[in-house]
């Protein structure tokens, strides 16, 4: 039985790839913070994990609850916006750097030496749900900023995870969810979260259409970094 781990799995994007892989026959481990959110993925089958990316000690236990398990995709999609309204011209204040910066960036970094271990080496998949308001190519805006420079870095990551494991079998990806309708996304976002994590699932299965070290979209199209 192939299986998967979702790390921030609590709602949104995350839930609805645990929910996909499940109903696809997958084992799925998702990580959650609020027992409200146990409950949520253990209803529908999957194994939670408590993990509160911004807590060190719940990185170094994530490493104890994995060890012996082996995944075929590990999905990175632990995630916060930040001040919708930060720009050039109205920068975060330095709470809100650290709260982004951290749960975007740092957690990711922390993350990947601790999981990537537990990736198949015959095909394994690490994608980071990244978004394009991270592509410095496309960039047209200053509005989230915060926001948009936290997904850059993690672009870079996806990159340099990539350049470090590549060689050893494994494929990273850096996947952008399009603007989807989540709690973060709203009401008016152009995508629903079914369709989005569909046409997701679709890129990470076929690595030769989406190979290693690449930035694509929920539709299957090439991003510019």
């Amino acid at each position: 039985m192939p299986a998967a781990l979702v790390l921030g799995a609590s709602r949104g994007i995350g839930f609805e790839f645990a929910r996909q892989y499940l109903q696809a026959g997958w084992q799925v481990h998702a990580t959650y913070r609020q027992e409200a959110h146990r409950l949520a993925l253990r209803d529908i089958g999957a194994h939670p994990l408590k993990l509160d990316v911004e807590q060190l000690e719940d990185i170094a236990g994530l490493a104890w609850q994995l060890d012996g398990e082996a995944f075929d995709v590990v999905i990175m999609n632990a995630g916060v916006f930040g001040p919708r309204d930060s720009s050039t011209q109205k920068p975060a204040d330095a709470a809100a750097f650290d709260q982004v910066m951290r749960t975007n960036v740092l957690a990711a970094m922390r993350l990947i030496p601790v999981v990537m271990p537990c990736l198949n080496a015959q095909g394994g998949t690490m994608a980071f749900i990244s978004s394009r308001m991270g592509s410095i190519a496309e960039a047209s805006s200053s509005y989230g900023l915060l926001y948009r420079v936290s997904k850059a870095s993690v672009n870079m990551l996806a990159k340099l995870a990539h350049v470090d494991y590549h060689a050893s079998g494994l494929r990273v990806l850096a996947l952008h969810p399009g603007w989807v309708r989540t709690d973060m996304g709203g009401p008016n976002a152009d995508v629903d979260v079914q369709t989005s994590v569909d046409g997701l699932r679709r890129v990470i299965s076929e690595p030769l259409a989406y190979p290693s070290g690449q930035f694509f979209d929920y539709r299957g199209s090439s991003l510019a970094w």
